[in-house]
């Protein structure tokens, strides 16, 4: 990272730091009155209806009421912490307790002890407090128009033990914030449209430069994140990929899958190694700490309890009862948005009911809390770096579409929360620098079923018929389960009662089951296990959005053209054909790999076309990304991607999301770096590899990277090129 000159920039002058906290602190000392007047009215107002329904409480005067909400709010704010503490004693159990009847308690203790209120009993003030809680929640977003200030704030008091525990410094620290799925085209205009008016600011004030990176073959999270955090985006070849040599079929967003290959990735150096923290992400970064993080859930000697992070949001009524809240808002505006579309003919489009509603309600409303409250408190505590995953608008667009209203309105409330985020790193004990990236983009299309009536699994068993062949398919929508997923199988993994009401709970689908591919089933009923069983079938189709991959599990090593030809006579030539396939990749024993489409061969090992160029449409860079792809480990024996539509630019994912990334074509290879405009890089990015270099340049220049000097460092592995 270099200034205009050439130079590393270095930190602020202490003199200028010292100036601008004093009048930080001015402003926010003003500000937190107006907040504490403003929450005291509003409780006022609220536990005055709440006292006027609810049987078994009454008072007396409405200054009786003020009092009694007075006297709740320093209860709240003397004893919630010392609650805290004691139930992470007891671990997941005791928050979970402590989430239920800590603000019971403590409503039944405000109403005693204020003169004039009466309660029947414990059970009176109980049900009470859970009224009052939520319609705390509700006239409060009306109040702020939705606005999580008042969320966040409440985290930073809660979040006052490691803000005094952190010793202050003048080396900027770095957030870094996935926005999964978000392409810089869509970044681009919504910059422009002013929907996102956090990130829109950063960009017309000059103090981030919004640039784009190339992603790679495959363009999922998996592959996107170990490039990202590791340096080693190679070691993935699609979203879940089937290995012959052990016949065993890896799915990275499950939780031993996840630690399988993070085994592989990990060397100590990941971009997190110098002391930083991963919330919700796939891959740890070698962060010492890792939260909701897939791969850290099952690895030998991870804590299995909560930590203070979880601990005070669910113990935080205010947390717990506006995510429990606005997670029914969301299933509600969910169905009303699916029938919206139904109703007015949106094409393309899939099916959204069933368990999708319930996953957005987590993903858009309960994790994304949880990940600002986790974020907070690691800033209050000077933590040096955070890399935090939002799945928000990824989980969204797979099912509405990438440019859709509610997609977009997704996109938005991220950029909001991004917002205040940036606020509440202004109470902290370092500077934060706030850096937004996204894994890859979304293409949009119907799916390859939807158009052609028949998956891909059907149509390989239809060309292989009567030769009494066995195919195997791993194409269900695996991806969207992995955040619900981990936080599942972090409190389903710990030992005592809470994980052993978890997992009765969700038997038969508990954590390490093992999913066989037989016959037409594929990933079998399994949600938080990960899908690692042996094949018995002869054939195993694998799909990642819009790119599949084809196993012949009966013969070692990648199979040749020839070899297939001779074992499976007219396959690869009737995929070829089919107008659902924009080309297909196999080995040759004469020309080496090689890209078939139906008019046209692209030899990728001798650099020439013969007829129409199969590549073409999918952009200027398509054969390094497909020769690159191709040469990787336990690629398939066929690697199938979908056309790119004349007309609409639309892809057909293999799978039935009408929003997919995971192969070529459309915007999902053409990823986001939000950054401040003072780093200069050090030309374009392609590939996560060269993303995950940049960024520790720019660490190390800020400082960071003590324990890992640049020396020792690994040189870059697999295809990524800067």
């Amino acid at each position: 990272m270099q200034d205009a000159h050439g130079a590393a920039p270095g930190p602020p002058s202490r003199s200028r730091l010292g100036w601008r906290l004093l009048r930080r602190r001015r402003l926010k000392s003003w500000t937190e009155l107006r907040r504490l007047a403003l929450s005291l009215l509003l409780s006022w107002l609220v536990l005055s209806v709440t006292i006027a329904v609810m049987p078994g409480v009454g008072a007396t005067t409405r200054v009786d009421v003020l009092v009694a909400a007075l006297l709740l709010g320093v209860l709240s704010a003397a004893l919630q912490p010392v609650v805290t503490a004691l139930a992470l004693v007891v671990g997941w159990a005791g928050v979970l307790l402590a989430g239920l009847f800590t603000e019971a308690i403590l409503f039944y203790a405000a109403l005693t002890l204020t003169p004039g209120i009466t309660v029947d009993g414990f059970w009176s003030a109980f049900w009470a407090s859970w009224v009052f809680s939520l319609l705390v929640t509700i006239v409060t977003w009306l109040v702020t128009a939705g606005d999580d200030t008042a969320f966040l704030t409440h985290m930073l008091r809660q979040s006052r033990h490691a803000r005094a525990a952190a010793a202050p410094t003048m080396v900027p620290g770095v957030i870094f914030l996935q926005v999964d799925g978000l392409s810089a085209p869509l970044l681009r205009w919504s910059i422009r449209s002013g929907d996102l008016p956090t990130m829109s600011r950063w960009v017309r004030s000059g103090s981030h430069t919004a640039a784009q990176w190339q992603v790679q073959l495959p363009s999922t999270t998996p592959a996107s994140q170990a490039g990202v955090l590791h340096g080693r985006s190679a070691e993935i070849p699609a979203f879940r990929w089937y290995e012959k040599e052990s016949g065993r079929l890896l799915v990275s967003n499950r939780p031993r899958d996840a630690l399988v290959i993070q085994e592989r990735l990990s060397d100590g150096h990941g971009l997190l190694a110098d002391g930083g923290v991963s919330i919700s992400n796939i891959f740890t970064g070698d962060a010492p700490t890792a939260l909701l993080t897939m791969s850290a859930v099952t690895a030998r000697g991870a804590g299995r309890g909560p930590s203070r992070g979880y601990a005070t949001f669910f113990i935080n009524p205010y947390g717990l009862a506006r995510s429990l809240v606005l997670s029914v808002g969301e299933m509600l505006k969910e169905r009303h948005q699916g029938r919206r579309q139904r109703r007015r003919g949106v094409e393309p489009r899939i099916d959204r009911r069933g368990s999708y509603v319930a996953l957005r309600a987590v993903t858009n409303v309960l994790l994304r809390d949880l990940n600002a409250g986790l974020i907070v408190e690691q800033m209050m505590a000077g933590t040096p770096s955070v890399y935090c995953d939002f799945t928000d608008y990824d989980e969204i667009a797979h099912h509405a579409g990438p440019t859709r209203p509610e997609s977009l309105a997704s996109l938005e409330g991220l950029d909001h929360l991004i917002g205040v985020l940036q606020t509440a790193a202004e109470q902290a004990p370092r500077p934060y620098e706030l850096v937004v990236l996204s894994d890859h983009g979304q293409s949009q299309g119907a799916t390859f079923r939807q158009r052609y009536g028949h998956t891909l699994e059907e149509l390989v068993r239809d060309l292989v018929a009567g030769r009494g062949t066995t195919v195997a398919a791993a194409t269900d929508v695996a991806e969207t389960a992995g955040p619900a997923n981990t936080l599942l199988s972090q409190v389903g993994q710990q030992g005592g009662a809470t994980g052993k009401v978890v997992r009765r709970a969700l038997r038969g689908r508990s954590v390490g089951d093992e999913v066989h591919l037989e016959g037409r089933s594929a990933d079998g009923p399994d949600l938080l296990g990960p899908a690692t069983g042996h094949s018995d079938a002869d054939v195993v189709v694998i799909a990642s959005g819009n790119l599949a991959m084809i196993y012949f599990t009966g013969f070692a090593g990648r199979m040749t053209q020839e070899e297939i030809d001779t074992a499976y006579p007219g396959l690869v030539r009737s995929l070829v054909a089919h107008p659902g396939v924009g080309f297909v990749v196999v080995r040759t024993v004469r020309h080496g790999f090689v890209v078939l489409g139906d008019g046209g061969t692209h030899y990728l090992d001798e650099d020439r076309v013969t007829g129409r160029d199969p590549l073409g449409p999918f952009g200027e860079r398509a054969a390094a990304e497909v020769r690159r792809h191709a040469g990787l480990a336990n690629v398939g024996d066929l690697v199938v991607n979908s056309p790119v539509y004349p007309g609409t630019g639309e892809v057909a994912a293999y799978e039935e999301l009408v929003g997919n990334h995971g192969g070529l074509g459309g915007w999902q290879t053409e990823g986001v770096l939000l950054h401040p405009s003072a780093w200069t890089a050090d030309g374009p990015l392609v590939g996560a590899d060269a993303v995950h270099r940049q960024l520790v340049r720019w660490l190390s220049a800020l400082g960071h990277r003590s324990a890992l000097a640049e020396a020792v460092m690994p040189p870059p592995r697999g295809g990524g090129a800067g």
